[in-house]
């Protein structure tokens, strides 16, 4: 199936960026996205469900073993016995956690440059094979780095102050015995989740700046930024669409297979497979709509980007470094409406 051409792609609302990325993943391509998702984004999905039902195994003991502790006399072997078993158990469990945290990082960040990358070249009409693309995909891994270590900063900084102000806000208001307390709150609270859904929208957008363009950590940020105006509202909507389905299958895992004992063991491993599914394909839909919505968002600023340039700098290698895109080739002369 045919490719929507870019300048024409300003005008994809919320359910034409999602028809236009379900043309790629159903119709274009299927065979290296498939071959992609084996490698890539199946692993990602199944670190992201194992934790959560090994996390939930090893607290269930601590906690069980926290209640043996407290009802045991201190200073007593079994006492002493109990209490060494807890550290370990903690030990374990944010070592297990540590663990979780990096592997998640590294197949999400290779997941996002090979989907890109590959979305970038079915819009060149570009020949890419799977062996290409995971060639492509360490080089541009590094850059992704750089951009999440600077995602990973702002959003310290914003949690550090939005605590700090938090914290005076309540002591204030305690003080002035306010009638308001409860509101100003939550009003607080929203303006916070506000905040952060628009650095995680922009950090998704930088990403996929950052394996196209010469721009990564800070710049890639900016240029997220500045590309979103005027698409906001879209890409919002499809962000929270997106992630209130993450959520269902969260629940859904964690009531059917990490609570569902009762159901049996081939009931729980049923359903475990069924979640698995379904949240892979959601990783690999997300990741094309990121792409599409840069094209999106190029098309809609009448920056055009020509495709022979774009297809030319994707092939291009010097010795073992990854060439991105300059700024020059991709925000290219503003077209005529």
């Amino acid at each position: 199936m045919d490719i929507m051409e870019q300048e024409n792609m300003q005008f994809l609302g919320i359910f034409g960026v999602y028809r236009e990325a379900y043309k790629i993943m159903i119709f274009s391509w299927r065979k290296i996205l498939s071959q992609i998702t084996l490698a890539l984004v199946i692993p990602l999905s199944f670190i992201f469900l194992v934790h959560m039902e090994v996390s939930d195994l090893l607290f269930s003991r601590i906690i069980h073993n926290e209640i043996v502790l407290d009802e045991t006399r201190a200073g007593t072997p079994k006492h002493n016995k109990v209490s060494d078993v807890v550290n370990s158990e903690w030990i374990t469990f944010w070592l297990f956690k540590v663990a979780y945290f990096t592997f998640l990082l590294i197949f999400s960040l290779l997941s996002t440059s090979a989907i890109v990358y590959t979305i970038a070249c079915i819009y060149t009409g570009r020949e890419v094979t799977f062996k290409k693309v995971m060639s492509v995909v360490p080089k541009v891994w590094k850059r992704l780095m750089v951009t999440f270590i600077c995602t990973y900063i702002a959003f310290f900084a914003y949690n550090f102050v939005a605590i700090l102000i938090g914290i005076i806000s309540v002591f204030v208001l305690i003080d002035s015995e306010s009638r308001y307390f409860l509101q100003i709150l939550i009003a607080m609270g929203i303006l916070y989740l506000v905040g952060f859904v628009y650095m995680t929208i922009v950090w998704q957008l930088a990403s996929v700046v950052t394996v196209l363009e010469d721009s990564c950590g800070v710049q890639a940020m900016l240029k997220s930024k500045a590309l979103l105006k005027g698409k906001m509202w879209v890409a919002t909507v499809i962000f929270f669409k997106l992630n209130f389905s993450l959520a269902i299958i969260q629940i859904a895992f964690c009531k059917l297979v990490v609570h569902g004992w009762r159901l049996g063991m081939a009931s729980r491993v049923g359903y475990g497979i069924i979640c698995s599914l379904l949240l892979f394909k959601l990783v690999l839909f997300g990741l094309i709509i990121q792409t599409v919505i840069y094209f999106v968002c190029k098309s809609y600023h009448h920056e055009n980007i020509d495709k022979s340039t774009l297809s030319d700098h994707l092939e291009v290698y010097l010795g073992e470094y990854y060439v991105p895109l300059k700024a020059k080739d991709v925000q290219l002369e503003q077209f005529d409406v």
